[in-house]
């Protein structure tokens, strides 16, 4: 019986004998990562169990993303508690404001996570280094505390499930479209605790922009992880970056998976999560009706350059609609330079946008766009719980770029092959 990627990966760092769906293991850690939210918590718990040091300066990662640029005394002094960790440990991985970006796009950006590798982080969506070839899960931040004194965690390999994207995708359809269909198909719960492997020929085609975007709302279906396998894509796209020597490991022609979902990408259309999961999902065309008051373009999900590009070519010429706010956030200092290089920021401007810094703010409901009682915004995050973006009785809906652009000019959720 042959092995996926997810368990060769795992059995990799764990002894390197074959491993299993169901086995527990404890296995060895590339990078643990902790933001300013979570890290606070595994700083202190570390401390309080007596370690004085980390167990790989370089291998620990802190990104201050969530409240920065700080919004209120409480946010800072979160920040300042990763600072002050970070210099005292002297760690390889920490950015300050003006450098740091959202860290889902950072660090496979600059290169600190790489193929092969297995990482853990303090946040959900740590899942979004699959798309490289990795292993990346989100755990606690007392699971993070263990990690960065000892270099290892305890895993039950996961099952594995596997999605076929086949054919030719449409204009405006991209990765998001791709996991919007996956999660409304089988549910939050649909992957509870196991590995997404995305195959087929429309992931073979389809920019690492995207499948990052895939693999990081694979959470969202309640999976343990979402991977792609390494390809030429990957190659290219790790070939300059990678701080370190990669791995590569596929999954075996014979390797067991629990379920598994074919799509043709061909009918796939531009897709919107409805209020309040992200499994309420919905054709963009069906819901020209619902008119909006915010739209975010930005976040570990969708704030690359692709996505901006993307965004741009709606607006060019257009005007956002005098009800609605517009606000984009490239998720990373080298996105926001290379935005305003090739002149997307005229174009916003010009829309009547708003441009901010590398931030998660709004995602989270932490500020850069707060929503108010009755408000609705649709955005390219991840998540549209209850209450997620403010007040609990406002309303948020998922979409790709190119949709939230065309409902920022429009004033209604649109579809853009209908603008």
């Amino acid at each position: 019986m042959g092995s996926t990627i997810t368990q060769k990966i795992i059995a990799a760092h764990s002894g390197g004998k074959a491993v299993k769906a169901g086995d527990f293991v404890y296995a060895d850690v590339d990078i643990a990562l902790g933001n300013d939210i979570t890290a606070p918590i595994g700083i202190h718990e570390f401390k309080a169990a007596g370690f004085k040091k980390v167990f790989d300066k370089t291998k620990v990662v802190l990104v201050p993303d969530h409240f920065t640029p700080n919004k209120d005394i409480k946010s800072a002094e979160q920040s300042k508690i990763l600072r002050d960790f970070a210099r005292e440990q002297g760690l390889t991985h920490y950015w300050e404001v003006g450098r740091v970006g959202v860290e889902h796009a950072l660090l496979p950006e600059q290169g600190v996570v790489v193929p092969g590798d297995l990482i853990i982080g303090a946040d959900s969506h740590t899942c979004t280094y699959g798309a490289i070839g990795a292993f990346a899960t989100g755990m606690g931040s007392t699971d993070f505390a263990g990690a960065m004194a000892s270099g290892k965690v305890w895993l039950r390999v996961p099952e594995s499930m596997k999605f076929v994207f086949k054919g030719k995708r449409r204009r405006w359809v991209g990765g998001k479209d791709f996991i919007l269909a996956t999660i409304g198909k089988i549910g939050v719960s649909g992957a509870l605790y196991r590995s997404m492997e995305f195959v087929g020929d429309a992931i073979t085609e389809l920019p690492m922009d995207d499948r990052l975007t895939m693999c990081n709302m694979a959470i969202e279906a309640g999976a343990k992880n979402g991977v792609v396998a390494f390809d030429k894509v990957t190659q290219e796209y790790e070939t300059g970056r990678a701080e370190r020597k990669w791995k590569v490991y596929q999954s075996d022609a014979d390797a067991v998976y629990v379920e598994t979902y074919e799509f043709d990408a061909s009918k796939l259309p531009p897709m919107v999560a409805c209020p309040h999961l992200p499994e309420n999902v919905k054709p963009a065309a069906q819901l020209s009706d619902i008119s909006i008051d915010q739209v975010v373009i930005g976040s570990c999900t969708n704030g690359r350059i692709s996505d901006l590009r993307i965004a741009a070519e709606i607006l060019k010429g257009r005007k956002t609609h005098k009800n609605v706010r517009l606000i984009v956030l490239p998720a990373t200092p080298d996105i926001w330079r290379q935005a305003m290089d090739e002149g997307l920021y005229a174009i916003f401007t010009d829309a009547d946008a708003v441009i901010g810094p590398p931030t998660c703010g709004p995602c989270l409901g932490g500020h850069m766009g707060i929503l108010a009682a009755g408000e609705r915004a649709i955005a390219t995050t991840n998540r549209n719980f209850v209450g997620r973006m403010g007040h609990p009785k406002s309303e948020v809906y998922l979409s790709n770029p190119a949709v939230a652009a065309a409902s920022a000019v429009t004033g209604v959720i649109t579809d853009p092959d209908n603008l």
